[in-house]
């Protein structure tokens, strides 16, 4: 019992470091300038990705201070894009146990609908309240990139180091 929760926080931590190194990534003055194609969000994909595989890895208080704080260090709209980070993760636990037995294109595909949902729904608040923001057609093409990267990020950032998605009723770690 012991050995599952250092597990749990193991992974935890290393979702923490993850997103420094992510975030850190992001601030750095690597742009070439104007005109350049937004990237995908990989701290987005490697929650909810991590989410399907077990929940218990990165609870809501973890994915609400980390999306909190990148909000703060990218400039970002305080707390708009954390309360869609949250609420798609639950969204995603909710859905869980019909993700859990369904092949790789069904939960690709059910991110796809999560993440373009949190995508117009924060360009509409965002428009509501006259907010500067990118056009229309590169936050599509940011929503593009970040839908086509998720097989790449459910590889590198979770399955390469040992998440694999439960059958039956047990977790990732071996709890039932």
């Amino acid at each position: 019992m012991a050995e599952r929760g250092t597990g749990v926080w193991w992974y935890r931590g290393f979702f923490v470091v993850i997103a420094v190194a992510i975030i850190f990534l992001q601030l750095l003055p690597l742009h070439p300038g104007p005109g350049q194609v937004p990237g995908p969000d990989i701290l987005l994909l490697i929650a909810l990705s991590w989410t399907v595989v077990n929940p218990s890895l990165v609870p809501v208080w973890l994915v609400a201070a980390v999306f909190l704080v990148a909000d703060l260090l990218l400039m970002r709209p305080l707390g708009l894009w954390t309360l869609l980070a949250v609420i798609a993760c639950e969204f995603v636990h909710s859905r869980r146990p019909a993700l859990k037995n369904a092949n790789f294109v069904v939960e690709w595909l059910s991110m796809a609908g999560v993440i373009a949902a949190m995508t117009v729904v924060q360009f509409v608040v965002l428009s509501l309240f006259a907010v500067p923001q990118p056009t229309f057609g590169l936050t599509v093409i940011r929503l593009i990139f970040t839908v086509l990267s998720y097989p790449l990020v459910v590889i590198l950032a979770g399955r390469a180091i040992g998440l694999t998605k439960p059958r039956g009723d047990s977790d990732s770690l071996g709890a039932r």
